[in-house]
Formats: structure tokens, sequence, C-alpha cells
């Protein structure tokens, strides 16, 4: 573990250090930006495809400025992290003990985890798998792992949606496509959130990270280990960490329905739709996802 660079950002009178860092969890080396104070509550936000650590910049500044410490991982196969070649390295079991070997570096016996899109994926399973190490849970626009399979094979509409996870089981052809197409990707995300939510500045980081050897294919081996490397026994699926979901229900992707059907499996979950947003929540209501998001870390109730 060690710090290569810091960055500083300043939100409103608050100046937020960044400290970039590489962790080793679970046989992989993360690059991890961090920040805010050291004995605050830790905060793991885990990003989801096609993203990397910096889709949570402006949930990082608020968290930081309000006393969390906050890390924001790049995920395996993303970005600067290690891209393991196997697509069984990408299974769930896998990723949910990267994170439990996030929690263990920061010397923390639990964490606030949050997740976005596959993410979230990854931090319901680890809540269902790792209970106990976790205080809290955010879900933004993904659901339960449970509900998300018997929609998927149910909803003739959610299946229409999902058409391109089965793309994505055909041996190099998709990642050779995304290369040729990485410009049209990124105008495709600006174009599927709310206006001025990504900025061409934001994309072109993006393309950066997409451009990283080997990212590409990991990133979709994600999507292969879904589908090929299903992880037995799975845990129990009821979720005992209280949970609050957030949802935009102008989501392209996936049908918002699902997220009242994802607190049914929730011990003590609540659920808070977003009329207006889109799949890209944080982006498009920043100020309102950080401000729900602190309210639940904050409610004991």
């Amino acid at each position: 573990m060690g710090s290569h660079a810091s960055t500083t950002y300043f939100l409103g009178n608050h100046m937020i250090l960044y400290d970039h860092a590489t962790i080793r969890t679970n046989g992989v080396n993360l690059h991890v930006v961090q920040a805010g104070p050291l004995d605050g509550p830790l905060v793991i936000l885990l990003h989801g495809f096609p993203e990397f650590w910096y889709g949570w910049r402006k949930q990082i500044d608020y968290l930081a400025a309000h006393g969390y410490r906050v890390w924001a991982p790049d995920q395996r196969g993303y970005n600067i992290s290690d891209k393991p070649d196997s697509i069984a390295a990408y299974n769930l079991n896998q990723l949910a003990a990267d994170v439990i070997g996030l929690i263990d570096a920061a010397g923390k016996d639990t964490a606030l985890l949050v997740g976005h899109d596959w993410g979230a994926a990854v931090a319901w399973w680890t809540a269902c798998a790792y209970p106990e190490r976790l205080s809290k849970l955010v879900i933004l626009n993904v659901p339960h792992l449970t509900v998300f399979r018997q929609t998927v094979t149910s909803d003739w509409t959610q299946m229409k949606k999902s058409w391109y996870m089965g793309y994505f089981q055909i041996p190099l052809l998709p990642e050779a496509l995304f290369k040729k197409m990485i410009p049209q990707m990124a105008r495709g995300i600006q174009a599927s959130a709310k206006p001025g939510a990504f900025t061409d500045e934001d994309m072109h980081e993006y393309q950066k990270a997409w451009a990283q050897p080997g990212a590409l294919k990991s990133m979709i081996n994600w999507y292969r280990a879904a589908v090929q490397q299903i992880p037995t026994p799975e845990p129990d699926p009821i979720v005992k960490v209280p949970t609050l979901i957030l949802w935009g229900k102008q989501d392209f992707a996936l049908n918002a329905g699902m997220a009242q059907e994802s607190v049914n499996f929730c011990e003590n979950g609540r659920l808070i739709y977003f009329d207006d947003a889109s799949h890209w929540i944080q982006h498009d209501q920043p100020d309102r996802v950080n401000k729900c998001i602190d309210e639940f870390f904050n409610d004991e109730t």
C-alpha cells in the first residue's frame, strides 16, 4: 500500500485533498482515491460499467467535507487497477472479497457501502455474504440479484433492455467493436443522462480510462462472469444491513418496478424514487443524492 499522487479540490470553502493510493486486496492491486478525515466513518463507493472512481467525484467532495473518510476504488478490471485475465476472476465472490479487503486495509471493522450499477450488484452481494462487515448499504439503480434474475427471465420489456448482456458473452467481438466506437459510447452516455450531467471534459476522462491496456476486455468480463461464473453456494438473499435504495425512474436499462421488489428482500429497507433522474442518478441530481446518503447515514432509527 502506498500513495503515489495527491490532488486538491475545493467545495465551497472546504479544501478537499485527494490521495491516490494502491491497495493490495484479495490478490490484486486496486487504485483507490481517498479523501476526508482519517478518523471519519469509512465510506466505500463502488462504481459501475463503464465508469471508474471519477464517476463519484460529486459525492467524494461532499462526503469528505461532511466528515467521512471516503475510499473510491477503480474496481478490478477498470482504469489503472489490476486486470486479471480470466473470466472467473470477475465473479461476485471475488468482487465482494475485494471490498472486504479494502475495509481490512483501512483498519476498520465495518464500512458504509454505496454502489451504482455493477458496483451496486457487488454491494448487494457483499451485504448478503458479509453482513457483519457493513453498517449501512446504499444502492443506486440496480435491483437485488434475485429480483433481476426473476424479472429478466419473465418480463419481456426487461429482456429487451438487457439484450446486450447476451451479446457480451461472445468472445473477442464486443471489445473489438467497443474499441472502434469509444467516441460513440461517450456520446451515448451523455445522451442517456440529463443534459449537462456529463461534460465533454468528463467524457475525455472516461475515454482515457477505457484506453488503459486490457480495460475493455476486463470490463466486459464482468458480464461474462455474471452468466458463466455464478458463485456457489450463494449467500442468504435476505439483506440484514439497513439499506437505502435510490432509483432514477428514467433508467433506460432497468425497469423501475424492480426497486420496490428489492426492498422486499431487506429486513430494514427504504426506497426513494427520483422521478426525473436517469440511470446516472448521482450525475443527474448529485445534490439530492448526497443529501439522501448523508441523512441515511446519520439516521439512527
